[in-house]
């Protein structure tokens, strides 16, 4: 059975464990690095994403995940969790994670209050797929080999370069899990390449 743990530091890992079980994987919260080794992919959730930072670093987690994502292990990054797997952030010099070929902008769509939903089509994952936006950053720019999958109002939503994978938005919060389940495919697709 295919495994994918989501950071459990800060946001909202139970919904995304609900998420990962309706796609057919087995969830697991992970609040220790240890717990790495012992998963097939990797969600990071939305919240605070300095918050986030900082509780990875309280639980030195920032080497393990890089070497997880270096491992070829898939990493997938919503609204915070974007921001953290990103190489550059609009604005500032520091980068959290920087495993993704991605630029993004923090709070792109305004505060809390301005949280909104919004149908997008996501390019071979889902047609008309509900996205909840809850102060969302969006991806200003992509390198060459990340594949943009998504955008809103002209601005890049959601994209995947190899085996990550990143959102604007907080796919947990619906009953849509077809975006969970095009991850839980990628870490199945990397478990059976090991086999091969």
């Amino acid at each position: 059975m295919t495994t994918i743990g989501v950071l459990g530091l800060q946001g909202a890992f139970r919904e995304h464990i609900r998420s990962v079980e309706a796609s057919g994987a087995t969830g697991v919260v992970v609040k220790k690095k240890e717990q790495l080794e012992d998963i097939d992919g990797l969600i990071i959730p939305g919240g605070e994403s300095t918050a986030i930072r900082r509780l990875i670093d309280k639980y030195d987690f920032l080497e393990p995940i890089r070497e997880f994502g270096k491992q070829g292990k898939p990493i997938f990054g919503t609204c915070a969790g974007l921001i953290l797997l990103a190489s550059e952030i609009d604005g500032s010099y520091d980068v959290h994670l920087g495993l993704m070929d991605i630029k993004v902008r923090r709070n792109a769509f305004g505060r809390q209050r301005e949280s909104f939903e919004a149908d997008l089509d996501i390019d071979g994952v889902a047609d008309q797929f509900t996205a909840v936006f809850i102060r969302a950053p969006y991806i200003e720019g992509v390198g060459e080999e990340t594949k943009v999958l998504a955008r809103y109002d002209g601005h890049i939503v959601a994209a995947q370069q190899d085996h990550y994978l990143a959102c604007s938005f907080h796919p947990e919060l619906t009953d849509d899990h077809r975006l969970v389940l095009h991850f839980v495919k990628m870490v199945e697709h990397y478990r059976k390449s090991l086999a091969m």
